[in-house]
């Protein structure tokens, strides 16, 4: 039985899908890398934007607790001995630190919260490009292994421009050049 000569085009083509499909696996790990860190990324920052107003609603209740012990130190007769003035005094100094605190903290917390959007974002930016190239990678490896099936040359020509344009969406998620 004589051996069909292979045509050399198909060594090409063979290099191509393998590349092709090594560039596609590595879109789909980096990609899917970067979306468990937009996630992650979100879920804390919307836990810290619940710790905020869970700071802002303590802040508020000693607010309410220093409005409160203004009033009863400004409706205490003229009769009120030193002390009892004192008294309100000292309290009123302890729930406006409170305040503070809490007002301060949440300064803190929201710029945190600011710093993890900011990395939910870019980590959405950065995956994206490597969603994209997975997308036309597969579909010029779907082109060439149709082109090697019916050994058609001018399939697989046709399967390089989608391979390459997923290949610079591909190099694209590690620069941002886009």
């Amino acid at each position: 039985m004589a051996e069909e000569k292979k045509d050399p085009w198909l060594n090409y083509l063979a290099l191509t899908t393998v590349i092709l499909a090594v560039c596609a696996t590595l879109s789909t790990f980096k990609g899917g890398g970067f979306s468990t860190r937009s996630v992650i990324a979100q879920a804390q920052a919307s836990d810290q934007w619940a710790y905020y107003q869970a700071k802002g609603i303590k802040g508020n209740l000693y607010d309410v607790e220093r409005e409160r012990l203004q009033f009863e130190l400004d409706s205490l007769p003229a009769s009120a001995s030193p002390a009892q003035r004192e008294h309100y005094q000292v309290q009123l100094k302890k729930v406006g630190d409170k305040a503070a605190r809490y007002a301060a903290e949440r300064k803190d917390i929201e710029k945190m919260a600011r710093q993890l959007e900011a990395e939910r974002d870019a980590a959405q930016r950065q995956g994206k490009p490597f969603g994209v190239a997975v997308i036309f990678l597969q579909v010029a490896i779907l082109i060439s292994s149709i082109a090697g099936l019916f050994k058609r040359k001018l399939i697989w020509l046709a399967a390089l421009p989608v391979g390459l344009l997923g290949l610079v969406y591909f190099a694209d998620g590690f620069f941002l050049f886009f």
